[in-house]
């Protein structure tokens, strides 16, 4: 598979696609759900990967009934994760190998997440990718989160270049949603969730890793 235009610039999400952190916070809130001898099955926690906070929060809510005291369980979970972030989240394959890359080459490069600031700094400080993105685009930054366009197009105003000619690289279907409705080549790196028939028709592409995502970008990087 090719892209269909030149690349001017690369837009990257976050948890699942630069950081192993999605299995990290499914755990975590499996752990929450359990000491309070509940039960968070899976197909509902993957409903909310890629959502900003108050998305996943209406899902929670809708799973456990509107009586469930979410400020506590968000606490915790909040809790259990800083626990594991501190210890360290992995990063994915290809990571440091893409962002090398698009550093040699001068492609502007930014994030793209329904995570928070702190959260990102937190998950890619240590490693040094943070510094690494010419801009950092979170929860609190947009209006409207996934899979709204909004920090997709945000992104691309930052990084001055036209939503079009940016390459998106996410792993969630609310991402490619996102990505695809802001005009970007849509390109998914599957990691909990699968690509779907639906996933196929708004991505140019589903590549197995970040090092396939920058061959594919290397072939059409503009010049």
């Amino acid at each position: 598979m090719s892209l269909p235009r030149s690349v001017h610039a690369v837009v990257c999400d976050m948890d699942g696609l630069l950081v192993d952190s999605e299995a990290m916070f499914r755990d975590v809130m499996f752990e929450a759900a359990a000491v309070r001898g509940l039960a968070l099955p899976e197909p509902v926690f993957l409903r909310m990967v890629g959502l900003p906070a108050a998305a996943s929060r209406a899902v929670t809510l809708d799973h456990f009934g509107a009586d469930f005291d979410y400020e506590a369980w968000d606490e915790e979970v909040a809790r259990l994760a800083r626990v594991r972030i501190a210890a360290g989240i992995p990063l994915k394959p290809g990571a440091v190998e893409l962002l090398d890359y698009l550093e040699a080459v001068g492609l502007p490069r930014a994030v793209a997440t329904s995570s928070g600031h702190a959260t990102v700094e937190r998950q890619l400080g240590p490693s040094g990718l943070a510094v690494r993105f010419q801009s950092v685009v979170a929860g609190g930054d947009y209006a409207r989160g996934k899979p709204h366009p909004d920090p997709f197009l945000l992104a691309a105003e930052r990084l001055g270049v036209a939503p079009e000619n940016c390459v998106a690289l996410e792993d969630s279907h609310n991402g490619v949603r996102a990505a695809h409705a802001a005009g970007m080549m849509t390109v998914m790196v599957p990691d909990l969730l699968s690509a779907t028939e639906e996933m196929r028709k708004l991505c140019v592409a589903i590549v197995a890793d970040l090092h396939d995502a920058r061959a594919m970008i290397a072939r059409r990087r503009a010049i």
